[in-house]
């Protein structure tokens, strides 16, 4: 049976300066690439934090296992406490806007880091409050991204967005652990949190710049409850079949991929001996695969089918996570960087392939609350997958706790088959 055509979505602002030229793509389109640039700046520094905060809290604070385990899921607990009513706020509020005082928020967050460490009372509790706070800016941001990118584009324009979106995402993978390193080995780890502070402040700046008028957010008749509007994303997630599935593996393979990178860095210094600067370059030439995975995403899904290419990318996502506790000091290094390499391919070709389905398929007057219902599931499960990381790290060893979680992750792809997409070459364009 054929898909269903495609929903007319809203239009893409129009102002007179924006440049719709198809051949060109979306390097001829001003205001996409502000928006890129500012998110490009954004996650490049967000991943110098991704080492730098761990790297503060062991090199700086002597922080234990489970200390920094719970500090990766303080930044991911917001989406577990507010997940829900920030999906139901942002599809009645501007989202531009929004995506500016996060930014904001997010730079005088990390900036406190340094000026209480150079007045000597930074804390471990601190650190914990810094990620909490700019990990509840990112809920806010991130739905309001996933909303404003369609006003932004026309829907024939959103694969290729999502996947120069995701290209410089995981680029930033790789550069940001690198810079992270090498400027913790010079300088201190409290000074690369400086680089993250910069990255949110260019990020506010470039979104400032982008001329495109907003439609504004659709008003339901009768102003539903906010209980009711909540009800309505998670409904509409729990009764999609390709949602569902989607969501639910996305949760599974969070706990193991997030609960291994969490005792990552812990493992590499204080099992394997490496270096801060060694630490750093690992981490990102782990990364390196997710850069040509963003590159390939639409192609791959194109030449196979979008549903073939989700299978392909989980199978990626799994098994291959088995060589990362098989780091040893000189070549045994290449385990590691082969099976990260492995994981963030398939981990960028998937999160391209269903962020354009999510977009193109939910009616748009619900993409915030099935986004954020989405990722109640997918992002919830990260803090407990670092806090059950943290409890297996100091029980067993960050090694040992690194070969359970390895393997859940490589289980994990099985879910998917339970699901119509192995029935399926594409997705469907609509809900049936």
């Amino acid at each position: 049976m054929s898909a269903a055509p495609a929903p007319a979505g809203p239009r893409a602002p129009t102002t007179g300066r924006r440049d719709d030229r198809p051949r060109g793509g979306l390097l001829h389109h001003r205001d996409f690439r502000l928006l890129w640039a500012g998110q490009t700046a954004s996650a490049l520094g967000s991943n110098v934090t991704t080492v730098a905060l761990p790297l503060v809290a062991v090199t700086v604070l002597d922080a234990g296992t489970l200390q920094v385990a719970v500090l990766t899921a303080a930044a991911w607990l917001p989406w577990l406490l507010i997940g829900l009513p920030v999906g139901a706020w942002v599809d009645r509020l501007p989202r531009r806007p929004l995506m500016i005082g996060c930014d904001l928020v997010s730079a005088l967050l990390f900036a406190s880091v340094p000026v209480t460490a150079a007045l000597g009372v930074l804390t471990v509790g601190q650190l914990l409050a810094v990620a909490l706070g700019a990990g509840a800016a990112r809920v806010f941001f991130e739905t309001a991204d996933q909303v404003y990118l369609p006003t932004l584009l026309r829907p024939e324009q959103l694969p290729e967005g999502n996947a120069k979106l995701q290209a410089t995402q995981t680029t930033s993978y790789v550069l940001g652990p690198g810079v992270a390193g090498v400027v913790a080995q010079l300088a201190g780890a409290v000074v690369a949190l400086l680089l993250d502070v910069l990255s949110f402040l260019v990020s506010a700046a470039c979104l400032l710049r982008v001329r495109a008028v907003e439609p504004p957010p659709a008003r339901a008749a009768g102003a539903p409850s906010l209980r009711r509007r909540i009800a309505d994303g998670l409904t509409f997630v729990a009764r999609d079949p390709y949602l569902r599935v989607l969501t639910v593996f996305g949760a599974a393979s969070n706990i193991g991929l997030v609960g291994y990178q969490a005792l990552l860095v812990v493992f590499l210094v204080r099992e394997v001996g490496l270096r801060p600067g060694l630490v750093g370059a690992v981490v990102g030439a782990m990364s390196l695969g997710g850069v040509l995975g963003a590159l390939v995403a639409t192609t791959v899904g194109r030449r196979l089918g979008s549903a073939r290419a989700m299978l392909v990318a989980a199978a990626l996502t799994g098994p291959p996570s088995l060589l990362v506790p098989l780091a040893r000091p000189g070549a045994g290094l290449l385990w590691p960087v082969l099976g990260g390499l492995l994981v963030s391919l398939g981990v960028a070709v998937g999160n391209v392939v269903k962020g354009a389905f999510r977009q193109a398929y939910t009616p748009h007057h619900l993409l915030g609350r099935v986004t954020v219902s989405m990722h109640l599931l997918n992002y919830g499960a990260i803090p407990l997958a670092a806090t059950v990381a943290g409890a297996l790290g100091a029980a067993l060893g960050p090694g040992r706790a690194i070969w359970l979680l390895t393997g859940w992750l490589a289980a994990s792809p099985l879910i998917l088959l339970a699901g119509p997409l192995r029935r399926r070459r594409d997705l469907p364009t609509a809900p049936a």
